[in-house]
């Protein structure tokens, strides 16, 4: 495909002056922030670091952390209607292995969360859980997502191996993926 082969050109400039080392932190608008503080931290296990009152920030604003940084999720209530999507395709979360991505994915259905996808998907090939939190905001949590050394290689589609349910990602996995799982128990809650 002439397309992809045109947008694959797009590189790093050489001698930019600096480079970009993670995604430091996303900050969401809410419509209730107490419901949206209380899924982020008793559902996904973030702590409140910080917490504005509706004098410093319109609805309030509150910060979260998910490991040493002060924040990595910002949540501004007073939002009107549930968020459209349009612009933010999804917030993904890694974890440290394929059996926490199971049982995030029990938490999150024992808690009533939407679920939308489960599984492996195809250029990363990670295998994660999709899912919505209470104001509509997509989200990932996942495990395995392929690493690039430094000679740019990537894995080519044709060893990409798509999987719809975690079953079938953890029984037909790709190759240097090892999906063996600590507790193969979490596989009979699907």
């Amino acid at each position: 495909d002439p397309v992809v082969r045109k947008l694959r050109r797009h590189t790093r400039p050489r001698g930019l002056g600096f480079q970009l080392r993670k995604i430091g932190h996303v900050v969401l608008n809410c419509r209730n922030l107490e419901r949206s503080i209380r899924f982020y931290t008793e559902v996904l296990g973030f702590q409140v670091s910080d917490v504005y009152p509706g004098e410093m920030v319109p609805g309030g604003m509150a910060f979260l952390r998910c490991n040493a940084d002060h924040h990595g999720i910002g949540l501004v209530g007073g939002m009107g209607k549930v968020a459209a999507n349009l612009d933010l395709n999804h917030i993904a979360f890694e974890v440290g292995s394929l059996d926490e991505v199971l049982l995030a994915a029990k938490r999150l259905r024992e808690h009533g969360a939407t679920i939308d996808f489960e599984g492996r998907r195809r250029a990363g090939v990670q295998i994660a859980v999709e899912f919505r939190d209470p104001d509509g905001h997509r989200l990932e949590i996942y495990w395995g997502i392929d690493q690039v050394g430094s000679e740019g290689r990537v894995r080519p589609p044709s060893e990409w191996k798509g999987a719809h349910s975690f079953r079938e990602a953890v029984e037909n996995p790709v190759a240097g993926q090892d999906t063996a799982l600590r507790d193969p128990s979490l596989l009979s809650d699907e």
